[in-house]
């Protein structure tokens, strides 16, 4: 038990750590955190959009990104060997955009499909649009100015949730835009760990130097980070500029994404290990950041397996015990919580937690609290939804062995 309590409380200090740590950064920067450079000069932007059998969102997306505030050079949706009536779309809206361009091609991945689409791209920046992602129309307006700043290799911005009907979506509204907020906090000691694939801007002599995108990597937009980052650029975050998303709708659909999350993530983390705790902001932050998540993900996930376990064991024979010996099952004593430091600790991070998911939700302007349904839904989300990631964690840990005992190469079909 001693262990146990040991290992509880390192939990609980790290994770008060983290609180405070980004509680701290936000007060030092919150009269900046929406401010957003003017580009300096007039910067050629291509989109490159991957499909695969897009038909349900394609021609949103290719209206959104068309209807930006900011001249669009082209936009080049690369086809990978879609089966169904992506390339039909794609051509009836060329008619109606003249700087529209289709690649079609054999079926070979979303990485490659990306660096086919670089290497005939003209814009000197390139962005990356998901095709079932719709930013804001002046959100690549406020994202290229950071570029004025040639250290810059690429920026991200606010990724959030498209649909809110159902409580899975509305669950992921809270995440999407606690991590937004969180992840322009960490820009400011050059911590940004990933430009997700909704909406990211990179500047295109970088992307050809480091060769593009990863093919052997599931979580190509964090691979692609860490790359930039490690040949000494700095990524920035533009807060105000969004992108909405659309989100599982499906818990098995949700679960499988953040497998694939943090299957790709343990890949960085291998890939990049030999620059663990050295010079940089990958290996002196990056890096041990997420090799402390991990850490707590496992820590909690240890802790909830052997308190369940323990529990369900002593109710088991506690009960056993009292049938054969005939006396009562419940009394009052036994209802009696005796207060400990570890379980004060408990209560102390879970309502600091519940406190901060509130203020970026605030913050972000994401946060709708009238109601019962609402209040019901941001106590949900604390209470089980954070819950389960640990246990997605230890999921696709298993994977990951269970892929190298068997020599199988991990891919976005991974089960």
């Amino acid at each position: 038990m001693k262990a146990l309590s040991i290992i509880y409380l390192g939990y609980m200090f790290i994770a008060l750590y983290m609180l405070f740590f980004f509680l701290i950064l936000f007060l030092r920067n919150k009269k900046e955190l929406l401010n957003y450079p003017v580009a300096e000069k007039n910067y050629s932007v291509s989109v490159l959009t991957p499909a695969y059998n897009e038909e349900d969102t394609i021609e949103d997306t290719i209206n959104s990104v068309l209807a930006s505030e900011y001249p669009i050079k082209e936009m080049i949706v690369i086809d990978d060997g879609s089966k169904d009536k992506t390339i039909e779309i794609v051509k009836r809206l060329m008619k109606q955009y003249p700087n529209l361009k289709l690649l079609a091609k054999e079926n070979s991945g979303k990485a490659d499909s990306i660096n086919q689409g670089i290497k005939i791209a003209k814009g000197e920046l390139i962005a990356i649009i998901d095709s079932d992602s719709y930013p804001d129309k002046d959100s690549i307006k406020k994202m290229v100015g950071f570029f004025n700043d040639t250290s810059v290799g690429a920026v991200t911005c606010s990724v959030l949730v498209k649909h809110r009907n159902i409580l899975l979506e509305k669950l992921q509204v809270m995440e999407y835009a606690t991590i937004a907020w969180t992840r322009k906090l960490l820009g400011y000691i050059d911590g940004i760990w990933a430009t997700p694939g909704p909406l990211a801007l990179y500047r295109k002599s970088i992307l050809l130097d480091i060769g593009g995108f990863d093919r052997n990597n599931i979580t190509e937009d964090i691979e692609i980070t860490w790359h930039i980052i490690s040949k000494g650029y700095k990524i920035e975050m533009c807060l105000p500029a969004r992108v909405y998303s659309i989100a599982p709708k499906k818990l098995s659909y949700f679960i499988k994404q953040r497998i694939r999350w943090d299957i790709g993530g343990l890949q960085c983390i291998n890939k990049y290990k030999s620059l663990f705790l050295k010079k940089g902001a990958l290996g002196l932050f990056i890096i041990p950041f997420f090799t402390i998540s991990i850490f707590l993900g496992l820590a909690g996930a240890s802790i909830f397996f052997y308190l369940t376990l323990k529990n369900m064991l002593s109710s088991f024979f506690y009960t056993n015990y009292s049938l054969e010996a005939g006396t009562n099952l419940l009394a009052l004593e036994s209802l009696a919580i005796t207060p400990t430091i570890l379980n004060f600790f408990g209560i102390v991070l879970f309502v600091l937690g519940f406190l901060f998911t509130i203020f970026s939700l605030t913050f972000m302007k994401e946060g709708q609290f009238k109601g019962f349904r609402n209040v019901f839904n941001l106590i949900f989300y604390s209470v089980v939804y954070l819950t389960i990631y640990p246990l997605i964690l230890v999921i696709a840990i298993g994977k990951m062995i269970k892929y190298k005992i068997q020599n199988k190469k991990i891919g976005w079909g991974t089960k």
